[in-house]
């Protein structure tokens, strides 16, 4: 199998995407996670157990509080047809690795259904494809183990080849891997059943891109909430 060409180009660009990766950091826009509840109940009808886990797009970084979130927007959705009891567990930065360390540390509760938000932070760690499956693999076999989870949602990476905030060639590099790792983590789902993989669809449009060039915005939430929510209930 012929290697891909971003794979050949790390090396002898690797100062230079050094380079790039220190300056994006220097001059990034930090954006807080929001404030809000991070636990509740909502809605009525039959009961539904949700956790959300993930990284910072997952705890909302982008959005002015939980509401306008990830989690905001995934409850207001589905509290219409269920009651929800839901959880967030997400910590800006995280990696795959790190979410697994965290829910480890969980006491066991029960849930019915968890949404993954993830993979940014392995991207652009470039972890390799094989340690992204395994570590995916566990983070889903953990949420039957220890939290009786039967259904997981795990959304797919973003187009990170088009983050203004990435300048080039950083941004190809990125943007390759990333692509390389959601057709990794959608090949998996086939074979594993209660996994489902939720590719990031939506058109990357300015109004969808936080003002750091990076995370959503509230109105990118509320699509990708609506996109969750429907294979939450289908």
């Amino acid at each position: 199998m012929p290697v891909a060409p971003d794979l050949l180009a790390r090396l002898p660009l690797a100062p230079l995407l050094a380079a790039q990766a220190v300056m994006v950091r220097h001059r990034a826009l930090i954006l807080p996670e929001p404030p809000g509840p991070r636990s509740g109940e909502a809605g009525s009808g039959p009961a539904l157990r949700l956790l959300i886990a993930g990284d910072s797009s997952a705890a909302g970084v982008g959005a002015r509080t939980q509401s306008e979130a990830l989690s905001g927007r995934l409850v207001a959705e589905l509290s219409r047809r269920f009651r929800v009891r839901w959880r967030l567990e997400a910590r800006t930065g995280a990696t795959t690795g790190a979410a697994l360390d965290r829910l480890l540390r969980l006491p066991p509760e029960t849930f019915d259904v968890a949404v993954v938000a993830l993979g940014v932070n392995d991207v652009t760690r470039l972890l390799p494809r094989r340690l992204w499956v395994a570590r995916q693999g566990a983070l889903h076999d953990l949420m039957a183990r220890r939290f009786g989870v039967t259904r997981t949602i795990v959304s797919g990476l973003p187009p990170m080849g088009r983050f203004p905030l990435l300048p080039q060639p950083l941004r190809w590099v990125l943007g390759c891997h990333a692509a390389r790792l959601d057709a990794a983590l959608a090949v998996m789902a086939e074979g594993r059943p209660g996994l489902l993989h939720v590719p990031m669809d939506m058109p990357f449009e300015t109004r969808f891109v936080a003002k750091d060039g990076f995370h959503p915005s509230p109105a990118a939430y509320a699509q990708w909430a609506r996109v969750l929510a429907g294979r939450v209930q289908g």
